[in-house]
Order: C-alpha cells, then sequence, then structure tokens
C-alpha cells in the first residue's frame, strides 16, 4: 500500500464502504415490493470511485456486477459532467446499450458529490419480476431474439435534481404485466440510492475528500498487487477447458471453449473455438462473461480478496464477436444466468488444472420457473419468477455442497411460506434429490425436488434450465451428478417430461409441476470413500449403497 496512506484507516475506510453497500441492500429488500426481491434477494448493490471502478460490492448476486459496471461506464460516456447534477439518478437495462446484461435487471445509479464534484456513484440493480415481452417474467430460453425479451432502456435520467421522471416510470409500467409491483420495486431502488449517499457523504465529510480518494486508490493498487502474488504461485502454461450449453434445438449442443494462459502476476482467458451465438436466449453477453471470469477466479485463488475492481486488473479476458460467449444483437440473453453455471464450470475446469490441490467438479446449475396467472383469491394477475438451485462439485478433500447457486448466481430459493402467501400455488415436497450428486471418493453436492401444486385456473409455466443433456463431470474417476428434469404430474398415468426449455405450458388447476435440479460431480474413484463417509450417506438417506 502507498506509504503516504495510512493502512488502518485504509481498512477503516473500505469496511465502511462495504458496510454502506450492504445498508443499500438492506433497503433495497425491506422497502421493496415483489417476492423476488425482498425474500429472494434477487438484487445487488455497489458503491464506485469518481472513474467507475468497483470500490465496494455487497455480497449477493456477482452476475449482476457485470451489469452495474457497464452501466456506469456507459453514463460516464453518455453525458458531459455538467450535465450531472447533484439528486439525479440514472436507470438502464439493455445489455447491448451499457445497461447490464438482460433485461429483467434494472439499473439504479446515482452521482456522489462532494465540495462541488462528482466524487463516488452508488448504484444497485433489482430483478423485476417482469418488464414485458413475448412471455411473463420477461426471461425463457425460447425467446430468439432480444426484442422478444421485454422493454430495453438505455441508460437515460430517471431523477433529475430529485424530481422523479413520471413519464419515464409511466412507460416502464405500461410495459410491465404487474405495474404494480414495478412502482414499488423502482421506489425501494431511489430510497437505497439514497441511503448510499448518505453513506459516501458522511464518510468524504470525516476524511476530507483527497485524503479518501487517495486511500480508496491505494486500497485498489493493494487489492491488485495481493491477486498478482496469488496468481505468480500458479505454474506458468496454457490450460485448455471446455464443455456444452444447450443449443437451439433439444438435444443440440453449443460449445465454451477456454484457454487460459498463466503467465507473472496475469491470466488471460481466451474464449476463441466458442460455438457461434444461438437462436435462443443462452447467449451470454460480455458483462456476465466478465462477471463470471471475475467471481470464478476470486473465489478459487483468493476467496478473501477484496471484492473491488484492483483484483480485475490482472485478468484480460477475450471472447470472439458472434460466438455463444459474446453474441451481438440482436441475439436473446435472458437465460444467460444458467448459461453462466456451465460458463463458470469451464473456467474453474481450467483454473484446476493449474491447482489440482483446489481443483473443482463440475455443478449443477439452477433451474428456472416463470408461473403466472390469475390468483383466484384477488383476481390480480401475477408472475412468479423463481429459480431453484442445483448441486456444487466436490473438491479434492470435502464433498460438495448441497442445494446451492453456483458460480455467479447469488439469489435464494423462495421459501414456501412466502410462495404460499403470495401465490396460489401448494408446495407439496421440498427436498434435496436423493442420489443426484455424483460419487466418489467425495460425493456431488445434491439437487433439489420441489413440487408444486397448481390451485388456480388459468397458470402457465416458462421453462429454462442446463444440465439436462449435458451432466455435470466428475473428475478423478468420479461419476457425474444426475442431469436435471422438469416434470408435469409426477407418478400420475399422465406423468410426462417436458422439455428443458419451453414458453407457457398450460398447468391446469390441480396439476403438479416438478422441479428437479442437477447435481455436482464427484471427485475420486467412489471405492476409495471412507466407510464413515458412507454409513453418513446411507443414515441421511442419500444414497442407497455404496455408488
Amino acid at each position: 500500500m502507498d506509504s503516504r496512506v495510512d493502512p488502518i484507516r485504509a481498512e477503516v475506510v473500505a469496511r465502511h464502504l462495504l458496510a454502506s453497500a450492504e445498508e443499500m441492500g438492506a433497503t433495497l429488500m425491506r422497502t421493496a415490493f415483489s417476492p423476488n426481491i425482498k425474500e429472494r434477494a434477487d438484487c445487488s448493490t455497489a458503491i464506485f470511485d469518481a472513474a467507475g471502478q468497483v470500490v465496494a460490492l455487497a455480497q449477493r448476486v456477482p452476475i449482476h456486477l457485470g451489469s452495474m459496471v457497464g452501466a456506469v461506464d456507459e453514463i460516464r460516456a453518455r453525458f458531459k459532467l455538467e450535465d450531472i447534477r447533484p439528486g439525479d439518478m440514472f436507470v438502464a437495462n439493455d445489455p447491448y446499450n451499457g445497461g447490464g446484461s438482460h433485461l429483467p435487471d434494472i439499473n439504479v445509479i446515482a452521482p456522489v458529490f462532494c465540495e462541488g464534484r462528482i466524487v463516488a456513484y452508488v448504484a444497485n440493480i433489482a430483478h423485476h419480476a417482469d418488464v414485458g415481452g413475448m412471455v411473463p417474467g420477461s426471461e425463457a430460453a425460447v425467446c430468439k431474439t432480444i426484442f422478444q425479451e421485454g422493454l430495453r432502456i438505455p441508460p437515460v435520467k430517471i431523477v433529475a435534481e430529485g424530481k422523479v421522471n413520471r413519464d419515464l416510470v409511466d412507460i416502464i409500467l405500461l410495459n410491465s404485466r404487474t405495474p404494480q409491483e414495478r412502482d414499488g420495486d423502482l421506489k425501494a431502488q431511489f430510497a437505497a440510492n439514497v441511503v448510499g449517499i448518505r453513506a459516501v457523504t458522511g464518510l468524504m465529510q470525516r476524511y476530507g475528500v483527497e485524503q479518501t480518494e487517495a486511500t480508496i486508490a491505494a486500497y485498489l493498487d493493494f487489492t491488485e498487487r495481493r491477486f498478482r502474488a496469488a496468481i505468480a504461485r500458479l505454474p506458468r502454461g496454457t490450460y485448455v477447458a471446455e464443455d456444452y450449453l444447450d443449443g437451439d434445438s433439444e438435444g443440440e449442443l453449443a460449445k465454451i471453449q477456454l484457454a487460459l494462459t498463466v503467465s507473472e502476476g496475469q491470466l488471460h482467458f481466451d474464449f476463441e473455438g466458442s460455438g457461434r451465438q444461438v437462436a435462443s436466449a443462452r447467449n451470454i453477453p460480455y458483462r456476465a462473461l466478465l462477471a463470471t471470469v471475475y467471481t470464478v477466479a476470486k473465489s478459487l485463488l483468493d476467496p478473501d480478496v477484496p471484492a473491488n475492481a484492483g483484483y480485475y486488473r490482472t485478468l484480460q479476458i477475450e471472447a470472439p464477436p458472434g460466438s455463444v460467449v459474446g453474441p451481438t444483437p440482436p441475439a436473446a440473453v435472458g437465460a444467460r444466468s444458467i448459461s453462466c453455471g456451465v460458463l463458470g464450470d469451464v473456467v474453474a475446469a481450467a483454473l484446476s488444472q493449474a491447482m489440482p490441490d483446489k481443483a473443482l467438479a463440475r455443478s449443477g446449475p439452477h433451474h428456472l420457473v416463470v408461473l403466472s396467472g390469475t390468483d383466484p383469491r384477488s383476481g390480480d394477475y401475477f408472475v412468479n419468477y423463481e429459480t431453484v438451485a442445483g448441486g456444487m462439485g466436490a473438491r479434492p478433500y470435502r464433498d460438495g455442497v448441497d442445494a446451492v447457486r453456483v458460480h455467479a448466481s447469488g439469489a435464494s430459493n423462495l421459501p414456501v411460506e412466502a410462495l404460499e402467501h403470495a401465490y396460489p400455488f401448494m408446495i407439496e415436497r421440498y427436498a434435496l434429490w436423493e442420489g443426484s450428486g455424483g460419487a466418489g471418493k467425495y460425493r456431488g453436492g445434491m439437487g433439489v425436488l420441489r413440487d408444486y401444486r397448481i390451485i388456480a385456473d388459468d397458470v402457465t409455466v416458462s421453462l429454462s434450465s442446463e444440465r439436462q443433456h449435458v451432466a455435470a463431470q466428475g473428475m478423478e474417476g468420479a461419476a457425474a451428478g444426475r442431469p436435471g428434469e422438469f416434470i408435469f404430474n409426477p407418478g400420475r398415468p399422465d406423468e410426462r417430461k417436458l422439455p428443458a426449455a419451453a414458453g407457457e405450458v398450460a398447468l391446469p388447476r390441480g396439476s403438479v409441476l416438478r422441479i428437479a435440479t442437477p447435481g455436482g460431480g464427484g471427485y475420486g474413484a467412489p471405492t476409495t470413500r471412507d466407510e464413515a463417509a458412507v454409513e453418513r450417506d446411507l443414515r441421511e438417506g442419500r444414497v442407497h449403497g455404496r455408488s
């Protein structure tokens, strides 16, 4: 750290900013209207310096990082400094115009002024359950272009000197199937930024603008040096990995190819050779690619390194335009979070070759269901956007984690009580999926079974997933995790398996929808699993035998 900067003060400033970002997140969740934000925490908050570098990021949904970084950069490019005033806030969501990584994630960004100039930005992102488009929920793998996915918003002012631009808000609300929720969630986003502005301004006033800015810059430099030291411990060379997303139709595949080069204090991620962008919403836009690489690299190399832009400087990322990891307009990108589960596996697989003692087998990403219809209790139209966690891959020293978000995903499963209170469904089963984790010396994490009984008349569901055709592979002789499934009326005479991706499938009253999420791959030969661990597996009902 810069010798002119007090290291104790630097830590105090960094912790203050992180606490401020967390306070913003708490404000957003406690004032939001929709269960997706207030219960599932599908939101993120961050603080940036005057140059748009991340200085503090609340630990919620890592993929949101790319969305906010792109929005701040685009605001600084689109607006002259003299046209940005205290009390302004900007809104954006379009991945091709600096607004995020898919349309339901709406960014709200505000400048922080002190001593007459911008000294920072505060930002939050909230996943809105519906922003229009061809299907309720504005996210389905079956969408073919971004024009089918909902309302697109470039970075524009939504609040000018403290006054909300009601015309713009009305446009957003008119394009949503659930406008009351959108109105309440937007107001919660405004409130979160007000909290952040107050906290950052107080910090600047306490230590002085110049001293605080110098301290932040030194802390970013310290983070960079720390991460370069972690990279330096890796053997130099190039490591290649690949995996597959589902393609344009059931059974087709789209390759993600990575060549990772480790040099002195630098990692270079080259995705040349990846498949062409697909005519579905599985494509991964550039900002989501960045967020996933940043997250996986940090989690494997140095999980405790500060989550700021300092360590981003050590990572170089290239993706060919027009590929599944570098789509160009008008490619659909709505289901990018599930795809990033597979992308994270590719990044982890390459890094695992360079650090086999900390290797990670492949994982089962979450599955998405968007249930919509009319609630017979109120007569109101609803959209229930919900993702259900999968299983993490095993490590060389421990079992995989059950029922968890993997890599860049972070929102929680919606609690049963909150779901049944808000929507006309009954959860008849919610459990770990027995045997779904890949067998091994260390077992892969288990996926989830969740059964929804429908108690309304006009309900439809849209489905999106990965790893229903390409399982999460194990390592060193271990078994793969079990692929995921969507099942209509399990155990009945009319039981049938639903597609891995579908839009607006009718679910009659009394029918049951089962979501079975994929498990993670194991590590090491199953025959070498410790006897005590085998007995525990049997006792806990995870498996019926050693395999």
